[in-house]
This record gives structure tokens, C-alpha cells and sequence, in this order.
């Protein structure tokens, strides 16, 4: 967990604090750069991030009074905040093509190819998702994994890519937000003072009310998925079972992985660890030499099973395919670093009390603070720290409970990343499930990620209708009445 703390309104230097204008300025920039670059003209995000990074730091220079070594420690901490994301990027590239060469993940495919059929299989993705990202504490680490079998296993049944990319990252969220071992949760209860079981014991109803109607979404789409395309089971199970050798042991790195994680490990000891057993299970199981299994770490894999689909399915770039990814993550990062370090992103959430009327309005305006954060920082740790420190004592004039804010921060935040296409978390879980999709983007899938549409929406019909806010409520009257 990051150890990042951010600015509040009061602790920027006020000969540097921005005015509410002043920090629209840089934010209206991003925006029609992003939109312009990737949106008017087709770019990648890179060159779009490139220019919101040079106008943010021009404009901190000139406009807000920071020197250049001042501008260039804003972007740096940025990334020191990633630097976690972007050592998880480079690791997990490298892991999904040793488990490719091993037989993990075209055994996944294999075996699950048999178990599922296209009625059940996106709302059966999207449960095993949230099962296991709930026991190991991590999304990205769901998807990176199981998350590419479950890729291959649709298209053998027929289902569409970006719709099974969308369960399994509803699942894998839903899953990470309930769990005491992820990141994100811990990082929610810790800036807000919340007691960790209490954190997750109030995000249990919104939580279960948004990922059950994805549920329901995705049992749909399973129905649309057999009348639309069907299955295509043998054209993938036998150039797999022909092309690798399969049994138990191919698993061993999935079982030293999760193993690890379930254990209490954090994300990047267990992934090496899952690399390590993916290099030692191609030489052992799959009969490759020693060398020739650390080149597919490097390199990646190029199988030749005489299907172009399952080619396609299982050829990864290793850690040299990364590049891509981690150079928009990086730039991503840099900018937000920029936002939150010249008190943009601190002076945006201190502005949006004003409209709070209420404690309803308050828990409303925090999840949009949020979503707001993510969409400028491209980080999930900033998009809960930022407004959970910088709103934590309207809460206390409110009366309300430590955990309505961590809940607020954590439902609006965590789930909502990947909605933004420059997001660490859009290009990360793009990168993994469409390697081979040249430009490819979150908008790809994110018509149906259900979950991440439904979380900070049932929060905002929670807060203003008062449901799971009873006890703060009453917190609220009796102050009114103690003050009279």
C-alpha cells in the first residue's frame, strides 16, 4: 500500500494556492487535448498526455510561481506514488507469457472450455473473478492471470471479447473492494480513520446491490451470446491439447501464486514467485531448455498450433511488449503528480464543498470528487486519498461516521478508474486482455463493465434516499437539537 500523502487546501503555500479558476485552467486543458488527440484525430494517449504534462508545467511555472525543480518533484511524485503500478505492469507481462509457455493458461482454457457453457459463462466469470480477487487482494493480478484464460475460454464459446473482458473486470473489483487483503481497501479505512472490518462492513450493501444487478446484466448477455454466435469449442480445446502437454502440474504456478497471496504476500513477491514457477514448469512439464524458457520471459511466446485463433489467443509480448503500457502509465502518472502537487486536484475538492447542503449532498460529492480525481491523477491510490483528507472534517461538522466517507471514497473510487481511457488502471487491464489489439483502449469493453457504472451510482441513490445512513442521520439530529 502507498504511503503517499496528499495536499489539503490548507496546507498549499498560499502565495501558490490556485484559485478555483486557475485550477480549471490546467483541467480544461487535459480535456481538450484528450479529446482532440485521441478523440478528433485517433491518437494514442501519448502524445495527448505529452501535451497536458508540458501545458500543466508551463502553468505552474509561469502562472503558479513554482520553479523548475519544484515542477519536475510534482511529476515525480507522481510516479513515486505508481511506482507499485508500474513495477506490477512490467512483472505481470513477463508472468502471462511464462504461465503461456508452461500450460497454465492454455490448460485454464482447456479445462474450462469443458466445464462452462455460453449461457452461463459471463456471469460464471464474472463470480469466479470477484471469488478469487477476494482472496488474494488484487484485481490486477486476477486479471492479468485468470483473466487471459477466461479471454481465450469465451472465444471458444463463442462470446464476445469486450463482453467477457467486462465481466471479468466487474468481478475482479468487486471482489478486490470486499477484501481485507487488498491495497485500495486498506488505503480507504486507513485515511479516514476507519476500522478495517468496519470499512467493509459498510461497503457490503452497495457493494452487493451493484455487482448482483451486473449479474443479472451478464446472465442476459449469456442469452444474446448463444443467438448470436455460438459455440466453437473444438477449434480451440484440440489445438491446445495438441500443442501442449496437459495435466495437474501445469497449475503449479497458479498454485504458487495465489498461494502466496492468500498467505498474506504482497502482489509483487507472489508474481515473481508465479514467474519463477512458470519458467520451472516449461522446463519440466513442457520439455523446453533452460535458456530458451527465460527468453520467453523476455520476449514472449509465438505459438504455432496450426490455428490462427488460438495463435492468436496465446501470443504475449514478455516484459519487452510492456513498453507501450508503462510509457502511458507513466506519462498519466507524471500529470497527476503535476495536478495534486500544485494543489489543483486539493483546490477542485475543497470548491465542491460549497454545494453541500446536506449530509446526502456530502457523501454524493465526495464519490464525484473521486471519480474526478481518477479521471485527472490516472491513479485508484489518489482518487481515495485526495478527497478522503481533504473532506474528512466536513464529515465531523455533519456528524457523520468515519466509514460514510471511507465507503463513499472507496465506491466511487477504486471501481471507477478504468471508466477513463488513460487511466493506470484502463491501460493496464486493456494491455493484458487485448495484447494482440492494435490502439486498443478501456472503450473497447467498457460498454459492459457493469460494475463500474453501478458501484458510484447505487452509492449516489444510497446517499440521497438515506439508506445505510440511518445512525449518522440520527448523529445529525441530535446535534441540531444539542445546539438549540
Amino acid at each position: 500500500m502507498s504511503e503517499f500523502t496528499a495536499l489539503t487546501y490548507e496546507d498549499i503555500d498560499e502565495a501558490k494556492r490556485p484559485s478555483l479558476g486557475e485550477a480549471l485552467v490546467p483541467v480544461v486543458a487535459i480535456v481538450v487535448a484528450l479529446g482532440v488527440g485521441s478523440g478528433y484525430l485517433g491518437l494514442a494517449p501519448h502524445a495527448p498526455l505529452l501535451w497536458s504534462i508540458t501545458f500543466t508545467g508551463l502553468f505552474a511555472r509561469y502562472r503558479l510561481g513554482y520553479d523548475w525543480d519544484g515542477v519536475y518533484d510534482a511529476a515525480a511524485a507522481g510516479l513515486r506514488m505508481g511506482l507499485q503500478a508500474i513495477l506490477i505492469l512490467f512483472v505481470i507481462y513477463g508472468l502471462i507469457a511464462t504461465w503461456t509457455s508452461a500450460g497454465t493458461i492454455p490448460g485454464l482454457m482447456y479445462y474450462g472450455l469443458g466445464a462452462l457453457s455460453p449461457t452461463v459463462f459471463l456471469p460464471a466469470t464474472a463470480i469466479l473473478s470477484a471469488i478469487v480477487a477476494f482472496a488474494i487482494g488484487s484485481s490486477w493480478t486476477t486479471v492479468g492471470t485468470l483473466g487471459v484464460a477466461f479471454i481465450g475460454i469465451g472465444s471458444g464459446l463463442g462470446v464476445s471479447a469486450p463482453m467477457t473482458a467486462g465481466a471479468i473486470v466487474s468481478g475482479a473489483y468487486a471482489g478486490d473492494k470486499q477484501s481485507p487483503l487488498s491495497d485500495t481497501t486498506n488505503l480507504a479505512a486507513a485515511v479516514t480513520n476507519s476500522g478495517l472490518y468496519d470499512h467493509i462492513r459498510a461497503m457490503r450493501t452497495g457493494t452487493a446491490v451493484a455487482f448482483g444487478l451486473s449479474l443479472v446484466a451478464y446472465a442476459g448477455l449469456g442469452v444474446y451470446a448463444i443467438s448470436g454466435g455460438g459455440a466453437d469449442v473444438a477449434s480451440i480445446s484440440e489445438p491446445l491439447a495438441n500443442s501442449y502437454a496437459l495435466g495437474p502440474l501445469v497449475f503449479l504456478p497458479l498454485v504458487v501464486t495465489f498461494g502466496l497471496a492468500i498467505r498474506g504476500y504482497p502482489p509483487l513477491p507472489s508474481l515473481i514467485a508465479g514467474i519463477f514457477a512458470g519458467v520451472f514448469t516449461t522446463i519440466l512439464v513442457q520439455d523446453v531448455g533452460f535458456a530458451a524458457a527465460w527468453d520467453v520471459f523476455l520476449n514472449g511466446t509465438s505459438p504455432e498450433t496450426g490455428s490462427e485463433l488460438v495463435n492468436g489467443l496465446l501470443t504475449t509480448g514478455g516484459i519487452a511488449g510492456s513498453a507501450w503500457t508503462i510509457a502511458v502509465v507513466v506519462a498519466a502518472l507524471s500529470l497527476g503528480g503535476l495536478l495534486e502537487r500544485t494543489g489543483v486536484l486539493a483546490t477542485l475538492a475543497h470548491h465542491l464543498t460549497s454545494a453541500v447542503y446536506s449530509p446526502g449532498s456530502l457523501v454524493a460529492g465526495t464519490g464525484a470528487a473521486a471519480m474526478v480525481t481518477n479521471a485527472f491523477s490516472a491513479q485508484q491510490y489518489m482518487s481515495i486519498v485526495v478527497p478522503g483528507m481533504s473532506l474528512r472534517s466536513l464529515y465531523e461538522e455533519y456528524g457523520l461516521d468515519e466509514t460514510d466517507l471511507s465507503r463513499a471514497v472507496e465506491a466511487a473510487g477504486t471501481p471507477t478508474g478504468p471508466l477513463f481511457p488513460w487511466h493506470a488502471g484502463a491501460v493496464y487491464m486493456t494491455g493484458v486482455l487485448f495484447p494482440n489489439v492494435a490502439g486498443a483502449t478501456s472503450w473497447l469493453w467498457l460498454p459492459f463493465y457493469f460494475f463500474g457504472f453501478l458501484s458510484p451510482l447505487v452509492l449516489f441513490a444510497m446517499a440521497f434516499s438515506g439508506h445505510g445512513y440511518d445512525q449518522s442521520r440520527d448523529r445529525v439530529d441530535a446535534a441540531v437539537v444539542a445546539n438549540d
